[in-house]
């Protein structure tokens, strides 16, 4: 793949990538404008998305104050746009992430946090399903769950030892529709996926 801007909207609004066409780092991100568009870095590759749509961000918010209210007092649960940077090549903007407080940066998220959650969208389906999926996976983030305001649906992931020091993820939670989704870890909670984007 190359370093270029992937993208999702239209080709002329997007930058055409670091000078000299190398990589792009977290510190060329920075710099980019504030345009509307949503930028992250997968590797040095940039990722560009449009902005959500009221559907994607109820799901968000109404997941946010389910896991708010059985959060430990020792973990802290965030909403987009903040930034997981686990690297100069990477910075992933997670919908959702559920830290422990004493990984919390005073700019963004460096460690890993203990769930991160995608909500899908047209444009964010693939980087969520393939690559974020496998780069959370490689970085050893404990809890991935995938919510398809769409369906509705939510799925959870959980991190399991391959036996070669990598970890790979294995689906250990579903439900869709009016149907109850319990988990019990990290944090204990029940999630009703209709429940998520009900106006």
């Amino acid at each position: 793949m190359s370093n270029m801007a992937v993208s999702t909207d239209e080709p002329s609004r997007w930058p055409v990538g670091p000078p000299g066409g190398g990589e792009w780092t977290v510190d060329l991100l920075d710099q980019l404008p504030d345009d509307n568009l949503k930028f992250e870095l997968l590797d040095g590759i940039l990722l560009v998305s449009p902005a959500p749509i009221p559907r994607h961000q109820r799901a968000i918010l109404r997941l946010a104050m389910i896991l708010t209210d059985v959060c430990p007092a020792d973990h802290e649960v965030f909403v987009a746009p903040l930034d997981w940077r686990p690297d100069k090549r990477t910075s992933l903007e997670p919908d959702l992430m559920v830290v422990a407080k004493d990984r919390i940066g005073e700019k963004n998220i460096q460690e890993n946090p203990a769930i991160v959650v995608e909500v899908l969208s047209p444009s964010s389906r693939r980087y969520d399903r393939l690559l974020k999926f496998g780069r959370y996976a490689e970085a050893g983030i404990p809890q991935y769950w995938i919510v398809d305001p769409g369906r509705p649906s939510v799925e959870v992931y959980d991190l399991v030892d391959r036996g070669d020091d990598q970890g790979v993820y294995r689906l250990t939670g579903s439900a869709e529709g009016d149907a109850h989704l319990t988990i019990a870890a990290p944090l204990a909670v029940t999630v009703t996926p209709s429940a998520l984007v009900s106006a």
